[in-house]
C-alpha cells in the first residue's frame, strides 16, 4: 500500500468518527447582555407558509435580510408542507431553538391536499393539526430539524384537534429545554401546555401538562413567557369576544399563575401572538403582537418598565417602530444578537446592515 493511500484511508477513519459529533450538538458561547448589538425578528406570511428573518441595530427599524423573502421554505419542512408561528430562543448552551407549528391553513388552494383541513373540520376544528416543528442551529444559517407528532408520542392524545403557536425557554430547576404551546382535544376548548424536551431538540420527554387553567369558559391561545425579577410573566391571548393580550404572573415557570383580568393590547379589533423582548441596555420591554383582524395584516407594539403601565407605540411604520422592506409580517419572535451573529447571518443573506 502506498503511504499516500495510507494518509488517505487514515483521514477517512477519522471524518467518519468526528462528523457525527460535530453534527450532533455543538457548544457555543454565551454571550451576555451586554455583548448585545442587534435585533433578530423571526415571523412568517399567510402566502407563503415560510420563515422569514429580519434585523435590526436600534430595535425600532426592522429590515429582512432576503429583501422579503423566506429564508426558509415552509414546503421543505413540514408534514402540511408550511409552518405558522414561528418563535426562537438563545439556549443555556448558546444554541439557537426555533419552534413553529406545523400547519398550512391553504395547502387545498396550494395543491398540497384535497380537502381543506388534514382531517374532519367538524370533528377536529378549524386549523386542525398534529405536529410541531423543532429546529436547532449554532449559528441561524444552518439547522438541523424534528417534526414531532403530538398525536403518536404518548398515548391517550390521538384525537387531539390542534398543536398551535409553540414556544422554547429554559427551566433552571428541571436543566431542561421545556415547550408551551397551544392543544386541544377534538374539537374542544384550546388551552396551554407544557412538556420538556430531549437534550438534542429532537422529541418531547414528558406528556404534555395543562401550564394555565382560564377561570372563564373561553379558549385561550398563544402563550408567551418572560422571567424578569424571579418572576416569569404569561402573556396569552384570551379569546373572550374580541381577542385581545392578557397576562397571569407566576414564581413558578409552568404552575400558580395568577389571573388578571386587564387587557394589555390597545387594539378595537382581534389580535394575538403576544411575544415579549427587551430593549438591550435598558430596562425597557416591548410587548410585540400580531393584528389580525385588519387588513393589511400589522404588528402592534407597547413598551413597559414595569409589566404594569404601558406604553402605546402604535403599528409597524405607523409610529417609532419601522419595518423598511418588508409587510403583511405575522406572529412573530424577537431575540437579541451579537454584532459578529447579526454580521453573519446579514453577509449570508446578502443584506447591507451595518452591526
Amino acid at each position: 500500500m502506498s503511504l499516500e493511500k495510507h494518509l488517505f484511508l487514515i483521514l477517512l477513519v477519522v471524518c467518519q468518527i468526528v462528523s457525527p459529533t460535530i453534527s450532533a450538538k455543538k457548544k457555543v458561547g454565551i454571550p451576555s447582555e451586554k455583548d448585545m448589538a442587534a435585533y433578530l425578528m423571526v415571523y412568517f406570511k399567510d402566502d407563503t407558509h415560510s420563515l422569514y428573518m429580519a434585523l435590526s441595530p436600534d430595535g425600532y427599524s426592522f429590515t429582512d435580510v432576503n429583501n422579503g423573502q423566506p429564508v426558509i421554505a415552509g414546503d421543505s419542512i413540514a408534514l402540511q408542507r408550511g409552518i405558522r408561528d414561528p418563535h426562537i430562543m438563545r439556549g443555556p448552551d448558546g444554541a439557537f431553538y426555533l419552534t413553529m407549528t406545523d400547519l398550512h391553513i391553504y395547502a387545498r388552494e396550494a395543491g398540497y391536499r384535497e380537502t381543506q383541513w388534514e382531517r374532519d373540520g367538524e370533528k377536529y376544528g378549524w386549523g386542525n393539526n398534529r405536529a410541531l416543528v423543532l429546529m436547532r442551529s449554532t449559528d441561524l444559517i444552518h439547522w438541523t430539524r424534528s417534526n414531532v407528532r403530538l398525536d403518536t408520542a404518548f398515548p391517550g392524545y390521538e384525537e387531539i384537534g390542534c398543536a398551535w403557536a409553540p414556544e422554547t425557554i429554559y427551566d433552571k430547576t428541571e436543566g431542561k429545554l421545556m415547550i408551551y404551546f397551544t392543544m386541544r382535544f377534538g374539537n374542544g376548548r384550546n388551552k396551554l401546555y407544557y412538556a420538556y424536551t430531549d437534550d438534542d431538540f429532537t422529541h418531547l420527554t414528558s406528556e404534555p401538562k395543562p401550564l394555565f387553567d382560564y377561570p372563564k369558559d373561553f379558549s385561550y391561545i398563544d402563550g408567551d413567557i418572560t422571567q424578569v425579577d424571579g418572576q416569569y410573566h404569561l402573556f396569552y391571548v384570551a379569546q373572550e369576544g374580541c381577542a385581545g393580550i392578557r397576562q397571569a404572573v407566576s414564581d413558578s415557570i409552568h404552575s400558580g399563575y395568577v389571573y388578571d383580568d386587564a387587557w394589555y393590547d390597545v387594539e378595537p379589533r382581534g389580535c394575538e401572538a403576544p411575544n415579549i423582548w427587551k430593549r438591550i441596555g435598558e430596562n425597557r420591554w416591548v410587548l410585540m403582537y400580531d393584528i389580525y383582524s385588519i387588513k393589511p395584516h400589522n404588528f402592534g407594539f407597547r413598551e413597559t418598565s414595569d409589566f404594569k403601565t404601558f406604553t402605546d407605540l402604535g403599528h409597524f411604520n405607523k409610529g417609532v417602530m419601522k419595518a423598511t422592506n418588508f409587510s403583511i409580517p405575522k406572529h412573530g419572535a424577537v431575540i437579541h444578537l451579537t454584532a459578529k451573529e447579526a454580521r453573519r447571518l446579514a453577509r449570508h443573506w446578502g443584506c447591507d446592515l451595518k452591526f
